[in-house]
């Protein structure tokens, strides 16, 4: 357990893929000013991260060495078809919301990252734990991003209004920028307190 531990710690804090290996920003860009549409993306990712290092794992001694990226690639896009399937049936509104941007899951560096850099190498279940946690890290910090720029953009949490009618809304945060000015910010707080605990 203390190995599923230490990959946990490491894929959500010290060695997260977002603010320390600044991997699948872009998605900071697409659907970070709604709290629902990013708590579905973020759980599609990392079950997406999830099954495709699973799969890869599984059936890494069948791939040629010259073509594992192109396999790795088919792989996550059978998932990611999976889930827009899934979404289209039982969400179809988030799924409309979403449009293209489930489809490019696909390209998000974090899943191939994990599939090439630890599920090549690793056994399938500590695999599928690693794809996992590594989207839970992805989760947190585009969680964060989205609480702040709904908060401050609509007024409302998952859609439920909490600040009052006459709040004036930050027009800045319904524009896609804004989401690299956060990501910017939470970037620099996590990394100021890793490196003052260094420090001590």
């Amino acid at each position: 357990m203390s190995e599923y531990n230490k990959i946990l710690k490491e894929n959500v804090w010290y060695n997260n893929p977002v603010f320390v290996q600044v991997l699948g920003i872009c998605s900071a860009l697409a659907v970070t000013n709604n709290l629902t549409n990013t708590f579905i993306m973020t759980i599609a990712v990392s079950l997406v991260t999830a099954f495709s290092s699973l799969t890869v794992s599984l059936i890494k001694g069948l791939i040629p060495r010259k073509v594992r990226m192109i396999v790795q690639t088919l792989i996550i896009a059978f998932y990611v078809i999976i889930v827009d399937i899934i979404l289209r049936a039982y969400l179809p509104d988030i799924s409309k919301s979403l449009g293209p941007y489930v489809g490019l899951i696909i390209t998000n560096c974090i899943i191939m990252g994990r599939a090439e850099g630890f599920a090549q190498s690793n056994g399938p279940i500590i695999s599928f734990w690693d794809g996992f946690t590594s989207g839970l890290g992805y989760l947190v910090v585009l969680m964060v991003v989205a609480f702040f720029r709904e908060l401050l953009g609509f007024g409302t949490l998952f859609g439920y209004r909490v600040l009052p009618e006459g709040f004036m809304s930050w027009t800045i945060m319904l524009m896609a920028p804004s989401a690299f000015f956060m990501l910017a910010i939470f970037i620099w707080v996590v990394k100021g307190m890793m490196l003052r605990k260094e420090a001590k």
